[in-house]
């Protein structure tokens, strides 16, 4: 199980690497691999591509969905990254203050409304690949 969880997460060339000489995202990779190896049918992740580039940052979260997609693994994780919680989500939950403000289907939920109550300013909402794709930039002062 620990050789397939290494092929899974592309870290079999780093397996004589002690983890503190890997960079961030390998670092992650091997943590999802501990997991995978002990064949956890839940994987909960706090804020995975934090601090990781953007090349890392997309490994990372294509390796989530490809165990959710193909090994039916349940993820559950924190993103604080909106765009990436929309985008590769199947459900989200928006919370304010420790409380859920709203839970569903990201096209189903995400509007401006719920942006400016999450986080007290206004954002444009489009679409992306028929999700939702928020623009990270105020159309005016904060709203808080």
């Amino acid at each position: 199980m620990i050789e397939t969880a290494m092929q899974i997460t592309n870290i079999t060339k780093h397996r004589d690497k002690p983890v503190s000489k890997l960079s961030g995202g390998q670092r992650q990779r091997v943590w999802i691999a501990m997991a995978l190896a002990q064949e956890t049918k839940i994987l909960f992740l706090d804020e995975p591509t934090t601090y990781l580039d953007i090349r890392y940052q997309l490994e990372i979260l294509k390796l989530v969905r490809t165990l959710n997609e193909q090994y039916g693994m349940t993820i559950i994780m924190v993103l604080h990254d909106i765009n990436q919680s929309l985008y590769y989500s199947d459900e989200i939950t928006a919370m304010k203050d420790g409380k859920i403000c709203a839970q569903g289907e990201p096209q189903k939920i995400i509007t401006s409304e719920l942006m400016r109550e999450v986080y007290g300013v206004d954002l444009q909402i489009s679409q992306l690949d028929g999700k939702p794709f928020i623009m990270p930039i105020g159309r005016d002062k904060a709203v808080y």
